[in-house]
């Protein structure tokens, strides 16, 4: 197997996220890693055994000698980044959102497309084997036609006016903060397994807290803030609920919560057919429950040999050996790596700069419905 060599550009959680998976992908060597903050960038080397550390990262889309570009740096970025990568001839693994406009994302698509390289979002969800298995259970009828698809993700790690991060400033992390950082990855989620693109959103969005406590000290993800501190108007939403309409005339609604008490990573979906409904929780996901109107209920524990072979290459233990969050990135990277070196697949098996870019329409048709109060075509 080739090895291919790689760069993480960004090292806060999702950059330590991305080279912890790399680290298990059989043919993938870290080269370097870049961060404004060097001495960031130095710590995540070490502690992967990079050798290269810069707080440049024009350095390393520049070196010839690396194939891909990881870019998980803040969302602002995003674009700079991602067109540096992709003009240079590089392979690139963005964190979403892939812009914070759909004009850069577009343009980010037409690039991608004319270099002919792989572009891949890191909705990483899609990836856990009981999702593939849903998926596979919608796609062979085993449900009936879909008619409601409804859920949640919710978080409470910004609940406090004192919690404070960069994502909360849309200078750094753009004009929406709740529906473009974890609404983005349910909706991805919902039109991946149903195989239904959202066409129609009516949004109603809130921020709990218009004023927050922002430290002079920086701020990490999922930390609160302590210290002194300043106050700082929010422009960004700390939540909402969307209504859906999908093609094929499923509906559908999803609430999103930043500020959501006890709940650190809950996202859960629930797909209603004709036949059968399915539902998934992302904190328990090896577990899918499969119901029923003329039978008992079912929950179907993750096992190989249980499901349906499109999704068997992504369970990589026996029945009984959880598998969780940090498989995602993994199984979404390994697919990723086999089209660097294969060139990219006709339908690719990883979440595009396409998909990446919908993503940003949906978020930004949902702000413009919030601020409308009226249905929005996607």
């Amino acid at each position: 197997m080739r090895t291919v060599r790689a760069a993480v550009i960004g090292t806060g959680f999702m950059g330590s996220t991305h080279a912890e998976a790399l680290r298990r992908i059989p043919g993938v060597e870290i080269a370097a890693v870049a961060s404004g903050r060097r001495e960031r960038a130095e710590a995540l080397a070490a502690r992967f055994g990079v050798p290269t550390a810069t707080d440049d990262w024009r350095r390393v889309v520049e070196d010839a000698s690396i194939e891909i570009v990881h870019n998980c740096t803040p969302n602002d970025l995003h674009f700079e980044v991602n067109r540096a990568a992709l003009e240079a001839g590089k392979h690139v693994v963005s964190e979403k959102p892939l812009t914070t406009t759909s004009g850069e994302s577009a343009a980010l698509v037409r690039l991608a497309e004319e270099r002919g390289v792989v572009a891949a979002v890191n909705f990483n969800y899609r990836f856990y084997p009981l999702v593939q298995h849903a998926r596979a259970l919608v796609r062979r009828g085993e449900i009936g036609p879909v008619h409601l698809v409804h859920g949640h993700y919710v978080q409470d790690w910004l609940l406090f006016e004192t919690d404070y991060n960069w994502r909360l400033e849309a200078e750094a992390g753009g004009p929406s903060r709740a529906l473009a950082d974890i609404g983005s990855h349910w909706m991805d989620l919902v039109q991946f397994v149903t195989g239904r693109r959202i066409e129609r959103v009516f949004a109603d969005l809130f921020t709990l807290h218009e004023t927050r406590q922002k430290p002079t000290s920086q701020a990490e993800t999922f930390r609160q803030g302590a210290g002194e501190a300043e106050p700082v108007r929010i422009g960004t939403e700390d939540g909402g609920t969307v209504l859906l309409q999908f093609e094929g005339g499923a509906r559908g609604a999803v609430t999103v919560s930043q500020v959501s008490a006890g709940r650190k990573n809950h996202q859960v979906f629930e797909i209603d057919g004709g036949r059968r409904a399915l539902a998934w929780n992302q904190e328990r996901p090896n577990e899918l429950w499969i119901g029923r109107r003329d039978g008992p209920n079912e929950v179907l524990i993750k096992d190989p040999a249980l499901l349906a072979d499109e999704a068997q290459p992504y369970a990589h233990y026996p029945g009984g050996h959880p598998e969780g969050y940090p498989d995602g990135p993994k199984n979404l990277f390994a697919n990723v790596y086999r089209a660097v070196r294969e060139g990219v697949p006709a339908e690719p098996d990883y979440p595009t700069f396409a998909d990446g870019h919908r993503a940003v329409r949906l978020v930004e048709a949902a702000l413009e419905s919030h601020a409308a109060q009226r249905w929005v075509d996607v």
